[in-house]
């Protein structure tokens, strides 16, 4: 079983920044599939970034288009950890953010139900 903890999520003024971490465990971290995605209140959970394991140490990253340029995703096996550095950020950012974690093979990388494993949420809120 996989288990995902997320923390540095809180509350930034617009064009800051912040970093969020989810700790996991697993054996075979370095061959899962990762991602980030966020709800905002009364809208679905959508697609931010994900790290899909391509072979070896090589991993592609994908972004969605409202935060290329912006968001960075990294990821670090010797601690199992995954990061998410969010730069210039706007009140459209405010959300509730999770990591996800793949241990199978990947489908559509950008889809919530590829992913088989979650963390709690963290709420990030952007203030104008």
């Amino acid at each position: 079983q996989v288990q995902l903890v997320e923390s540095g999520g809180g509350l930034v003024q617009a064009g800051g920044s912040l970093r969020l971490t989810c700790a996991t465990s697993g054996r075979a971290f370095s061959t899962y599939h990762i991602a980030w995605f966020r709800q905002a209140p009364g809208k679905d959970r959508e697609f931010v970034t994900s790290l899909t394991w391509i072979g070896g140490n090589t991993y592609r990253a994908d972004y969605a288009d409202s935060v290329k340029g912006r968001f960075t995703i990294s990821r670090y096996n010797v601690n199992k950890t995954i990061y998410l550095q969010m730069n210039s950020l706007t009140p459209e950012d405010t959300a509730v953010y999770y990591c996800a974690a793949n241990s199978r093979g990947q489908r559509d990388y950008a889809s919530a139900t590829n992913y088989d494993y979650w963390g709690q949420g963290n709420q990030v809120t952007v203030s104008s």
